[in-house]
Parts: structure tokens; sequence; C-alpha cells
């Protein structure tokens, strides 16, 4: 017999169905025995009756999280046993027969439940328990409804999905590189992306005019509540645009997310405000301000944006460093002073952010397509020729071969789902995330190496 989804069941009153699922709780009271069973649609009631000896008798060993195939009859409950608040309160299975398809240990916390009361690490090491809890089935099946809204919202205005690749050159773009050992050529390595800033930049030489990206980044920093390791951003870039289109077109996909799929939330304020950078710090203090009428109201949704950023910040050497991104662009009244690299600290950048309840959910900016305005920011922070050409000739050459002006964004996908699902950090929306400190405790990551991969990836650990 075809397999029944649970989610569907109230169409089915009457007739016989075969369900494939968990048992969720099992309820002996002698001659009935109750089984709360669920699948990935939804839970439905069901009870083995006492003229069904079989089913009965089978009915009384399974245990919670046990895989049952269960063939049963779809009953219409008695009015007084009507449960309006329950997806499938109005129907009842009666089990006319049960095989065990696996049986089950123990689990080793509660899973019915938030979760919030048991310690993460337990948590983390039985995730694929942890996974099965309502909360996290519901983040993740809500991720899964965004991903796919922006998708094929991002497709009807003619941007295209391209994959760029995760093993490329350490650049000193940011954050620390994760590094990989090159086995071909012992002594060299790869780097894991941070972002593919260079590759989308470079999508748009080759002429694909509008890109995004699901992309999977990689940091090798200090986590936080709001970071992790890998993450995920939504990563867009456009040619031919100017700093007012991105915003407004991220804008009315944001609010598009908001209304279609979390309209029990309300955005404070349409259009979003927008403040400078020198006007968000002088009233919030930061530059991702925290602009809620309402503090306490979990649905309320304040997103602003934050433009006009200083290009360049002091290091504590006494040099320059970018404040967010080498490749963007000057904006346009100061082009000139970053052409003569006079007067760094004045110089505004074309850099955006949009924030949302005091995160930063969003970055990006125009770029500088001109090649020698982009050897201009390296030499302002003390880049060597010979270092420009190692980590950025590429670029160089591919802007001077006729790069078409272009922009784009990064959403950090995770802190926005994290707001959209009011949890307190983005491990609750992440299917296998790592812990704070880093690590993966259910596949024990990082591990060890065996002698021979070290010896065959020319290789040495020195143990401080």
């Amino acid at each position: 017999m075809t397999r029944t989804h649970i989610g569907t069941l109230k169409e089915k009153i009457g007739e016989e169905v075969t369900l494939m699922g968990w048992v969720d709780i099992r309820r002996d009271q002698g001659k009935l025995i109750f089984i709360d069973f669920r699948d990935a649609s939804g839970k439905v009631q069901m009870v083995a009756l006492p003229f069904h000896k079989e089913a009965h008798a089978s009915a009384s060993m399974v245990r919670p999280e046990w895989v049952l195939e269960v063939t049963g009859k779809v009953n219409a409950r008695p009015e007084k046993n009507i449960n309006a608040n329950e997806m499938n309160g109005t129907v009842e299975i009666e089990i006319l027969a049960v095989t065990v398809l696996n049986e089950a240990e123990t689990p080793v916390f509660d899973i019915r439940g938030e979760g919030t009361e048991i310690g993460e690490e337990v948590r983390l090491k039985h995730r694929y328990l942890d996974l099965r809890r309502p909360r996290l089935q519901k983040n993740i099946r809500n991720r899964h409804k965004v991903l796919q809204l922006i998708r094929n919202w991002l497709t009807e205005k003619d941007f295209i999905e391209i994959e760029t690749p995760l093993l490329a050159a350490s650049t000193p773009e940011g954050s620390r590189d994760y590094i990989v050992p090159s086995r071909l050529e012992q002594g060299k390595f790869y780097a894991l992306p941070q972002s593919p800033q260079q590759f989308k930049q470079l999508l748009m030489t080759a002429g694909m005019e509008r890109y995004f990206q699901v992309a999977r980044c990689m940091r090798d920093e200090d986590t936080r509540g709001d970071r992790q390791p890998e993450f995920t951003q939504l990563d867009m870039e456009m040619s031919f645009v100017s700093q007012e289109e991105v915003i407004q077109m991220n804008e009315a996909l944001l609010i598009k997310v908001v209304q279609t799929l979390y309209p029990e939330k309300r955005i404070q304020q349409i259009p979003f405000p927008r403040l400078t950078y020198n006007e968000a710090m002088e009233k919030y203090g930061n530059d991702k301000p925290d602009m809620r009428e309402d503090k306490n109201d979990p649905n309320l949704l304040a997103f602003c944006w934050v433009v006009d950023f200083p290009f360049f910040e002091k290091t504590d050497e006494g040099g320059w460093t970018f404040s967010h991104n080498p490749f963007s662009a000057a904006k346009p009244a100061h082009t000139e002073l970053l052409s003569a690299k006079k007067d760094i600290g004045t110089i505004l950048t074309t850099q955006y952010d949009v924030a949302l309840n005091g995160y930063e959910i969003g970055g990006g900016s125009i770029r500088n397509h001109n090649p020698e305005l982009l050897k201009n920011v390296f030499e302002i922070m003390g880049y060597s020729d010979e270092r420009i050409e190692t980590n950025f000739g590429h670029m160089l050459r591919a802007f001077a071969s006729g790069t078409p002006p272009h922009g784009g964004i990064a959403w950090g996908f995770d802190r926005l789902m994290m707001l959209l699902e009011n949890e307190p950090n983005i491990r609750e929306v992440m299917a296998f995330p790592k812990t704070g400190e880093g690590k993966d405790l259910m596949l024990n990551a990082p591990s060890t190496v065996s002698p021979e991969q070290l010896t065959e990836l020319g290789l040495s650990v020195v143990k401080k």
C-alpha cells in the first residue's frame, strides 16, 4: 500500500492508510494503547484496540522514537474527544497492523520540549536527536522556505545562481583564513573562502551582469552568539547599478520575505530609515543601531540602512586599513582624494549596511572597478608592489580588461533567520553548527590525522 503522510489525514476519513514515522509518546491504558505518531508532515493520535490482537500486542512492545510502519483506519473522533488545537485533532487512527522498521535506544534527552533546559554541548553531540524537536524542525523548514522565496524572487529579476570555488588563494581581506595543504604542490596551500568577493566581481567582468549565490563562508575567528566558523551568506552582485538601486532592491526583497512568510511580524518603518555612519555613532553609539520603539515586542522588526562609512581607519601601528572592504569605491565626491592619496581619514566609501534590531544582517558597496584606484587603496594600506601583484594582480588585470561599474551586497543569512525565528543565537537555525569554541562534538572535529596523511602532504605537527 502507498504511504500516506500524516499531514493529509483529514482528507482520508473512513479510508485505510499506511503511515511511516516515529513513536512520539506511548500511553498504555491496558485495553487501549494510545500512540502519538509523527512524520515530517505532522502528528496524529493512534489507538490499538484489544480485538485487533496482533496489532495490540505489537503496540504494547513499542517505545518512544521507534520507527514504525502502521496500517490503520482513519476515524473521525467523537465530538467530546475533538481537540481543535491539534493538527489532527478531529481524527484518530485505529491501528490494524504494526511493523517495526527500527528500534531505538532511550533518547539521552527529551526531544519534545524546547530543549533550552539541556546543556548545549549535550544537544550538539547528539544533534541528530536534537533536530527532531518541533522547534528546530520549524526553524530548519522555515529556513528552506525563506531561501526558496529568495531564489524565486531573484530569478524573476534576471539573476542567475552561480557556484564559486571553495578552494582559492589566501588573501589579506580581513579575518584569518582556514588553509588547506596541497598534496601535489607540497608547501603550498589553498584557502577556504571568507566570502566569494573576488569571484563575484570577476563574474561582473565576465558579463554575467546579475549573480547570486547561497554561499558557504569560512572565517577562523573567535565565535559568539551570532557568529560561527562557517556560515551562510546570501551573496549578490549587479552590473550597471547605483547605490540607490541596490538598496531599493534588497529592501523590497526583505519586505517580501517578512510579509509573505512571517505575517505575524510588523516592520516598524517602510521605507527603512537611513542614517549616516556619523549619525548612527552619535545617536546610538554603534553602526548597527537597535531602533525598535518597543524592545519587549518579539514580533517588531526595525530595519535601517547605514551609509557614508569612512573608507579607511587607523591600525594599532599607526597605518591605514580598510574599514569594510578594499574593493569598495569611494563616494564620487571623494574619488579625487583617493586618486591623489591625500586626506585619507576624510574619504568616505559607498559602503551600505542594513541592520535589524541591533544586528548587522547585510553589507555591500558599489565596487571600485578602476584598476589604478584599486591599486591606490592597497598602496595607502602600505602594500608593496610585489605584494599587490601577488595577492591582487589578477583583479587589476581583470578590471583593466573592460569591467563594468558594479555593486552588490551579502546578507548574513543565519543572523537574519535567528531574528525572524526569535532565537537567541544562530546555532538554533543551523542544522549542524559548531560550539562556541568552534568544535563539532558530534563528529569530534577538529581531530588529529594519521602520520601517513601528514607525510603525504609534506607536513609535520609541532606541539607547543
